[in-house]
């Protein structure tokens, strides 16, 4: 019995000895993702979540984040918001404090990530918001940034669209008073259309849920209104201009959107309604370069759908990260410290190339990059390349 003890602990101070004199493996790297898995807009929060494992996955692959000579393998910590305002933020939190994640990655939808930044910036963790355009978002927050443009800009480059490409002086709005996105869209393209010599005829509001818009439309319509500006989400579009079809609303009045309009869903949901409508959006399939048609090429092959802008965008804010990190030189092990490296690295970035297109942050951190004007062609279920608009700010 005590040769078999002996021979035990011989085994097992050989196995110590060879484990310390095993190589290390990477260190490890935790990022957070705050997206919005379910509620309103899962596709959202989906193509979040798969452009951020996809990225992972890439940087894992290739031996992992190289940070002053060190490798580390990145990790990631997901949370669904269930697009809310005040999950995200308690998700913000929690990824913050209790998972000690080193970068937060989202929210998306502005009204979940002007709260989740707000706890970002107060426990002084870097924040990218792959889609959030409200300025709100990283307004008075540096340690807040966005992969996107803003609404100032992509709500005024609807404007002017529509004053030139319809030649119009009438507008009208129609949008969701409840959501800070869809507000300040709406308020930026009033603002605009206004400074350009047109008049808003008609600025028609609803409450978040209401399916019903024949009263808001009907107004529209009797307002003779030229342009009409929805600056909704996927989900509710189809809604909107199905009745506004039906109420012949379309027949006098041009429909154009922004950015949240964009969905795989949206052709789905509305079919030959939609079809011939504008938006702005972020990128364009059609007019995309090598590297985003590489992108576009192994994120359909991997989840089995084209990606929309929330993917690229997300898969742009991860490799800003890694810029960022790249900037910062070196990690120390101190969270906090880590943490406002992380933050100063980010701030140092110019003339990032990323499958969205060339960014640079302003000292907001909001990215100066060019907006794109798609057409609906629902019959093709695919949106074309229509026009381009270099950055420009429409104060």
């Amino acid at each position: 019995m005590r040769k078999k003890l002996i021979l035990l602990m011989i085994v097992l101070a050989l196995s110590g000895i060879l484990h310390s004199c095993a190589p290390a493996g990477p260190a490890e790297i935790l990022v957070g993702v705050n997206a919005e898995l379910t509620g309103a807009i899962p596709m959202v929060g989906a193509a979040c979540k798969n452009a951020a494992e996809m990225a992972a996955e890439e940087i894992n692959a290739a031996g992992g984040l190289e940070i002053g000579g060190k490798k580390y393998k990145i990790k990631l910590v997901i949370a669904d918001n269930e697009n809310k305002p005040e999950s995200a933020a308690a998700a913000a939190t929690k990824l913050i404090t209790q998972d000690k994640v080193l970068i937060h990655i989202g929210a998306n939808a502005s009204k979940n990530a002007i709260p989740a930044s707000s706890v970002c910036n107060e426990l002084q963790c870097p924040m990218i918001s792959p889609w959030s355009t409200n300025p709100n978002t990283t307004l008075y927050k540096p340690w807040v940034f966005r992969a996107c443009f803003i609404d100032s800009f992509q709500a005024g480059v609807n404007a002017q669209f529509g004053m030139e490409e319809f030649n119009a002086t009438k507008g009208a709005v129609l949008f969701d008073i409840g959501s800070d996105a869809c507000y300040y869209q709406g308020f930026f393209f009033k603002k605009t259309w206004e400074k350009l010599g047109g008049q808003i005829v008609a600025f028609e509001t609803f409450t978040t849920g209401d399916k019903d818009f024949t009263a808001q439309l009907t107004k529209i319509k009797e307002s003779g209104a030229e342009v009409l500006y929805v600056p909704q989400y996927y989900d509710e579009v189809p809604l909107i201009v199905k009745q506004a079809n039906r109420l012949g609303v379309t027949e006098k009045t041009h429909i154009i959107g922004h950015d949240g309009w964009e969905s795989p869903d949206l052709c789905k949901l509305c079919g030959a309604d939609c079809n011939g409508l504008y938006f702005t959006t972020h990128w364009a399939v059609d007019i995309a370069g090598a590297k985003t048609q590489a992108f576009i090429k192994k994120y359909k092959e991997k989840y089995g759908v084209d990606p929309d802008s929330v993917a690229g965008l997300t898969y742009d804010a991860m490799y800003l990260f890694v810029q960022a990190a790249k900037n910062c030189g070196k990690l120390t092990g101190n969270l906090a410290q880590d943490r406002k490296c992380i933050r100063d690295g980010l701030a140092a970035i110019k003339d990032f190339e990323g499958v969205t297109g060339t960014m640079t942050p302003t000292e907001q951190g909001d990215m100066i990059k060019s907006v794109h004007i798609v057409k609906i062609d629902c019959d093709a279920g695919v949106f074309r390349w229509y026009k381009t608009v270099q950055p420009k700010t429409f104060e």
